[in-house]
């Protein structure tokens, strides 16, 4: 079981940063952890799609969209391959779409909202970079950790 993020706080207070935005959870399982791994993309997937085919060994993809819900960066299907592939779970701050088929899948998954929309496919992208969302500063291999409550990582 996960620990949860209040209690995580509580304990370690401001070795933690915690993502200040209005997540909503999609994924079935709504309290996940694990290291960081990160991929900064703005309405481009192919990146973030590439990194979820790789194993995930329990990571935490976090992805800075920079918040835009213009179009959705994951759907049921890359979605699935982060089921696949071993992923804890995904971070989007940005959109996602297929929220009924997400919701049945055994991952966690938060997002700011959807949008049915495709993401362009350029292949613009960076992965395994330090990212800022929310007020935190998000380096890869930090762990994450998220429920119901929001999203902490380490500093």
């Amino acid at each position: 079981m996960t620990a949860m993020t209040a209690d995580l706080w509580d304990e370690q207070g401001d070795r933690l940063a915690s993502l200040t935005a209005l997540w909503r959870d999609f994924g079935a399982e709504r309290r996940f952890a694990g290291p960081a791994r990160t991929v900064r993309c703005l309405e481009d997937n192919v990146v973030l799609a590439g990194l979820l085919e790789t194993p995930g060994e329990g990571a935490v993809l976090v992805v800075d969209g920079g918040g835009s819900l213009n179009c959705a960066l994951m759907g049921d299907r890359i979605a699935g391959l982060a089921v696949a592939n071993g992923w804890a779970g995904v971070i989007i701050a940005g959109a996602v779409r297929d929220s009924v088929a997400l919701a049945a899948l055994p991952i966690g998954i938060k997002a700011l909202g959807t949008n049915p929309r495709k993401s362009g496919k350029g292949g613009v992208g960076e992965v395994d970079v330090e990212i800022e969302i929310g007020g935190g500063v998000i380096r890869p291999g930090a762990r994450v950790t998220a429920d119901e409550d929001g999203v902490v990582v380490e500093r």
